[in-house]
């Protein structure tokens, strides 16, 4: 009797646990890009993430080859000239919310957070701080955040003939839809 106590008290304990971290294998994260010439915009639907809401800690991951265009020639251009996707198959970030107590996950809601971290793009590590929100919402989160990068930055390298066709920033946008991992 005293063995079946501990394991169903060490097996909430680990649901509890569990229940503080959330995830999503489908999360999106796009770029835009504005000229008088040319819009381009890349969407990618197959990110995977966890947020520890315990401590805000957060870490995404998006496949290069994941980003699709209206345009196969863009896409192709994308991969091989200019992200390398072959060489730097992923973009990485890893970061914390550093309001975190300013979100009630017990409360279905909108909360606006700051997140700082670090993104890896084309194997070149930056640090980044963005506004965002977390969504408390029924069964999840939602996360969402836009904010700009500048493909330099990340030793992206623009041929000269494309350079004016394209903004010298991106506007990243990054939707997360978070269910608990206990429940996967």
């Amino acid at each position: 009797m005293k063995r079946l106590l501990l394991f169903a008290f060490l097996f909430n304990i680990v649901l509890a646990v569990n229940a503080q971290k959330y995830m999503t294998k489908n999360g999106y994260i796009g770029f835009f890009s504005h000229t008088p010439l040319e819009d381009i915009k890349g969407d990618n639907n197959q990110v995977a993430g966890v947020l520890d809401i315990s401590t805000g800690e957060m870490v995404f991951q998006a496949l290069i080859k994941s980003f699709h265009f209206d345009r196969a020639l863009m896409e192709e251009h994308f991969n091989e000239n200019y992200m390398e996707s072959d060489k730097f198959p992923k973009s990485l970030f890893k970061g914390k919310i550093t309001n975190l107590s300013s979100v009630d996950f017990s409360k279905p809601g909108t909360y606006d957070v700051t997140v700082e971290g670090d993104l890896t793009i084309h194997d070149v590590t930056n640090k980044i701080s963005t506004k965002g929100t977390i969504e408390v919402v029924n069964g999840g989160l939602n996360a969402s955040s836009k904010f700009k990068i500048t493909p330099e930055d990340y030793k992206i390298n623009i041929p000269g003939i494309v350079r004016d066709k394209i903004d010298k920033t991106l506007e990243v946008t990054v939707n997360m839809k978070y269910t608990p991992l206990a429940s996967k």
